[in-house]
């Protein structure tokens, strides 16, 4: 099993993927292994999420399937059957955290404060998600905490664009972003994955 550190660096980019219709989750998977992101965040926020992990897990080996919006602790078990190998939360509690350990589910919670970064830290966690990530301070925020706290790594997420994600993959302390500027909703909807693999592509290219 890799580490969260081992998977956060693995892609410049790790897509948030929330899926409206079942049949597009393998193609999507593909189409975004075939531009150079193996690392996905398929989200709780609607119903087909559970199904799609376990189908791109049967059907597409190179990817790195993760589940994201970890929200209560019956989550980790369902999500690890379902071949999730990684969890991502946009915050943080001691309920979460007792799943995360009895589950095995190397989980990465979202913080948004420097509190909340010593809160996750104290508890075990070096790897963060800063979420959100443009309303919590962006950039000025992430290289504010790499002073006090430096041995923090982050995955900034939320508001984050193909644009400027160079600028948060710049900083010291970021090992990747997340973001859904991969996946767009029409592209999916009319089955467009060339645009997908295109927009992989460019992602891919952000870390040389």
């Amino acid at each position: 099993m890799k580490s969260i550190l081992e998977i956060m660096r693995t892609s410049a980019v790790i897509p948030v993927i929330a899926i409206d219709k079942l049949e597009h989750a393998v193609p999507l998977a593909k189409a975004l292994v075939a531009g150079g992101i193996r690392v996905l965040e398929v989200t709780l926020r609607t119903e087909h999420g559970l199904p799609a992990i376990r189908a791109i897990a049967e059907q597409v080996p190179d990817a790195i399937v993760g589940v994201g919006t970890l929200t209560s602790p019956e989550e980790f078990v369902a999500s690890r059957d379902a071949g999730a190998v990684f969890g991502v939360s946009p915050g943080l509690t001691s309920a979460l955290i007792a799943a995360a350990k009895s589950s095995g589910l190397p989980l990465l919670p979202g913080v948004m404060t420097p509190s909340e970064v010593m809160a996750a830290r104290e508890a075990g966690f070096r790897q963060l998600k800063l979420f959100p990530a443009v309303p919590a301070g962006g950039v000025g925020m992430l290289n504010a905490i790499a002073g006090p706290l430096a041995d923090v790594t982050f995955c900034p997420t939320g508001g984050i664009s193909q644009e400027t994600a160079s600028q948060f993959l710049a900083c010291k302390n970021v090992a990747c972003v997340g973001g859904s500027w991969l996946t767009p909703k029409n592209a999916i909807e009319i089955g467009d994955w060339n645009k997908i693999t295109a927009l992989a592509k460019a992602a891919s290219a952000l870390r040389p």
